[in-house]
């Protein structure tokens, strides 16, 4: 069954205010229940973005492909998966979905509808750690959508879930959800101006994971 282009967008908005309103309203909510515990408050928040992040890409995943990340439709539209008109309508519908995510989120809570952030993310380390997070992400989503389709959404999920924990960034991995978090004052918002870095840092994971795949492709077919 092939969807139209206003289905997916609309799958795309929906599962990207899903995603974040799982991430920022599992912080919040960990936070509250951690009593300061941060190594707490931090597991729960990545329980909850894995599981919604499983759920999310099983439902979506037929409809639109479950992108819900700019990251990953660019580089599917470098792949010609996907054509470039579509996904820049589906960057838009990716980003809106996300800061609608995260309104909810904060509505839910008793928040204001938004605030930005001042939790500093800063400096080479934070965005190498970024680097490494989207590059993994790409890698996992290539190779399972090429060689093992039906177990892709519990890879994707078992990888962020892991990198919440091995980068010094909790990996974000997603500028959707960067722009997204930049507009919430809480457990998993990020400044406004550490922002950029960490979108330049994804984007480049992106395109350097999706490099290296497609050489390891031609590799193996030529040999």
């Amino acid at each position: 069954m092939k969807f139209n282009l206003r289905a997916r967008l609309v799958a795309e908005f929906t599962g990207s205010a899903f995603l974040v309103a799982a991430v920022i309203g599992s912080g919040i909510m960990g936070e509250r229940l951690a009593g300061g515990n941060v190594a707490i408050a931090l597991l729960a928040n990545t329980i909850a973005t894995g599981a919604a992040l499983a759920a999310l890409i099983l439902t979506f995943g037929p409809i639109s492909g479950a992108h819900l990340n700019p990251a990953v439709t660019l580089s599917d539209a470098i792949q010609r998966g996907i054509a470039w008109p579509d996904a820049a309508a589906y960057i838009g519908a990716q980003c809106a979905g996300g800061i609608v995510g995260a309104i909810i989120a904060h509505l839910m809570f008793g928040l204001q509808w938004y605030s930005f952030s001042s939790r500093s993310r800063h400096g080479w380390r934070q965005a190498l750690s970024e680097f490494v997070a989207t590059f993994g992400l790409l890698l996992v989503i290539w190779g399972c959508s090429r060689f093992k389709s039906q177990a892709l959404p519990f890879a994707v999920a078992s990888y962020i879930m892991s990198a919440y924990w091995f980068t010094a960034s909790t990996s974000f991995a997603n500028p959707a959800v960067t722009v997204a978090r930049a507009l919430s004052d809480t457990f998993a918002g990020i400044r406004p101006a550490d922002a950029p870095a960490f979108i330049g840092a994804q984007i480049s994971g992106a395109l350097a994971a999706t490099f290296l795949f497609r050489w390891l492709v031609q590799n193996a077919s030529g040999s």
